[in-house]
């Protein structure tokens, strides 16, 4: 970084005595923009690492979670359909129902035409588990731009049960509330299905 306080400054317009002050600001703008392009923002916006309260591994919008203005993990600049897939049950079978359901989607609108989000609480948390039936379908899933969210409510009261949260998934995002995200979705226009 030290070469940006070396750039020549070519002066093109009269300056003022103040003309150092103008400079220096130059700079200052410039180190800024520098800086914030090499930060690491993994194409989303108000999305951090999850807090030493959750598994770090984990994408989280808990402290950046803005009802008005949902954030996605995918950019998906030319989805002209939306969609959020409920999962609140501890059933595979309804696992791999959803899964399907979002296969179905991605085959028939094409993956970057439809922006699939699916939500999971409650008991359905287990299906973003590591050891879950359906853990390398997930991944095969999101690399295709599907979102996976768990609500952190749940995973809170997973963790009075056993004394410590849940392993989810790396690809899984920590949203504050599982039903708040879809009321989120559904007010940003999005179609809700619960297989």
């Amino acid at each position: 970084m030290s070469w940006i306080m070396n750039l020549p400054c070519r002066r093109s317009f009269p300056f003022d005595e103040d003309s150092e002050d103008i400079v220096m600001l130059l700079k200052n703008f410039l180190k800024a923009a520098v800086l914030a392009s090499a930060l690491p923002v993994m194409g989303m916006v108000g999305m951090a690492t999850a807090s030493a309260n959750v598994d770090s591994a984990n994408v989280s919008m808990l402290h950046d979670f803005h009802f008005n203005h949902p954030t996605f993990i995918h950019k998906l600049p030319f989805a002209t359909h939306r969609v959020i897939l409920q999962v609140s049950q501890d059933i595979p079978g309804r696992w791999n129902l959803t899964l399907n359901n979002a296969q179905n989607l991605l085959n028939y609108f094409g993956p970057s035409k439809i922006r699939i989000v699916v939500v999971a609480f409650g008991p359905g948390i287990k299906m973003y588990f590591p050891n879950s039936p359906v853990a390398s379908r997930i991944a095969a899933i999101n690399a295709e731009g599907v979102e996976f969210d768990v609500c952190h409510n749940s995973m809170e009261a997973f963790k009075k049960k056993t004394g410590h949260l849940p392993k989810l998934d790396p690809s899984v995002v920590i949203v504050p509330a599982g039903i708040v995200r879809i009321m989120q979705l559904e007010h940003a226009g999005f179609d809700y299905i619960k297989p």
